[in-house]
């Protein structure tokens, strides 16, 4: 193998690629990237045996070939090489070794074989379709917040991607919880996506498409089988196995009888929410909303540090009402409504609360209320 490319499209390439690779690996080739050159490009892969990145960069292939060198040393090289170099990668000698070229600047990366590199990629994709940039990342963006982090309930370990029908029309659904809070987005689903399965895509590979999404403009395309799901983002495209597990439910956490409707000012509210939550402990971060004539009172109480409490105007006709919130779930939800208000819909005391931006809104909160 013998190839030039430019610094700044291998360091692109790179840093998309090498971020899959954990920093410590007990099998020695997953702490690699596998290097291929030919066709006037060079291709990146990387994997952790449950995502896998692949990206291709043009370059001058003087002689095609592949091999695989450790992913986290090559990103750093090329990193610290001055900007606009160009940088030549040539296999040398019998020992099995990578040249690193530029300029005055010359590495010697240790290689393994490219033939012991895993796949990833086999099997058939029976549903096909393609999604715009900003309504994949708004899915994940206002849903991933949710994903629970218990090892033990793995299939609550991602984020659950489905097909229903609602209003009449077939909508795509991104719905997270972690059994104290649910979050359910959707968006109008794509030519392709109706009959595809239910899929749960894990937490490393949401984080990593949003990621990808960062500077995106174009549409996605993405892949979908019973066992893997894969991304196209122009150059990049990264397959994930998904999670093999049943999403529970959860349309049997959503109330549908929560006739006590708050609406309020949400930078209002949550700033109120984030002063008061101060004096809260650590541990159970608990703040009582009392909510009668036209006011919320937000209170916290803690035998340790002392006692806080703030009145805002809200729009209430209901009965009185006094609730406990986790004040950190509920700031991570005012974080995700889009509008300048929070309709927040009540029962009692003791069931679980709604929250949206409007009524009728594509995206839809749960919350479970706290004893205080």
């Amino acid at each position: 193998m013998k190839v030039t490319i430019e610094r700044t499209a291998l360091l692109k390439a790179l840093g998309h690629v090498h971020r899959i690779v954990e920093r410590r690996n007990t099998i020695p080739i997953l702490s690699n990237v596998l290097i291929e050159a030919r066709d006037r490009q060079l291709t990146l892969k990387s994997t952790d045996l449950d995502l896998e990145a692949t990206e291709s960069a043009p370059a001058d292939v003087a002689q095609a070939g592949a091999t695989t060198v450790p992913a986290h040393v090559i990103y750093d090289i090329v990193r610290k090489l001055p900007e606009g170099a160009q940088v030549g990668l040539e296999m040398t000698g019998e020992a099995g070794q990578l040249l690193v070229r530029s300029g005055r600047s010359r590495f010697f990366l240790q290689c393994l074989p490219a033939s012991d590199f895993p796949d990833l990629t086999a099997g058939e994709f029976a549903h096909r379709f393609t999604l715009p940039a900003a309504e994949l990342k708004r899915l994940i963006d206002n849903s991933q917040f949710a994903i629970s982090t218990e090892e033990t309930r793995y299939y609550l370990n991602g984020i659950f991607f489905h097909t229903v029908e609602s209003g009449g029309a077939t909508v795509l659904r991104a719905v997270a919880t972690d059994g104290h809070r649910l979050a359910r987005v959707e968006a109008p689903a794509p030519q392709g996506a109706a009959g595809m399965p239910g899929v749960i895509a894990p937490r490393k590979a949401v984080n990593e498409v949003l990621k990808l999404l960062e500077d995106l403009t174009q549409d996605v395309a993405i892949e979908i089988s019973t066992a893997k799901a894969r991304f196209h983002f122009g150059d990049v495209v990264l397959t994930t196995k998904l999670i093999d597990g049943t999403f529970p439910e959860y349309g049997r956490v959503i109330p549908s009888h929560n006739d006590k409707r708050v609406t309020v000012e949400k930078d209002a509210f949550a700033k109120a929410v984030d002063r008061v939550s101060t004096i809260s402990s650590e541990r159970g971060r608990a703040i009582k909303l009392a909510i009668a004539d036209n006011k919320m009172t937000l209170s916290v109480n803690n035998p340790d540090s002392g006692s806080a409490s703030e009145e805002i105007e809200v729009d209430y006709d209901s009965t009185p009402i006094e609730i406990g919130f986790n004040a950190r779930y509920l700031l991570d939800i005012a974080d995700q409504l889009a509008g300048d208000t929070a309709l927040i819909k009540l029962s009692d005391p003791g069931s679980p609360t709604i929250i949206q931006d409007r009524e009728g809104s594509p995206a839809l909160y749960v919350l479970m209320p706290l004893r205080v």
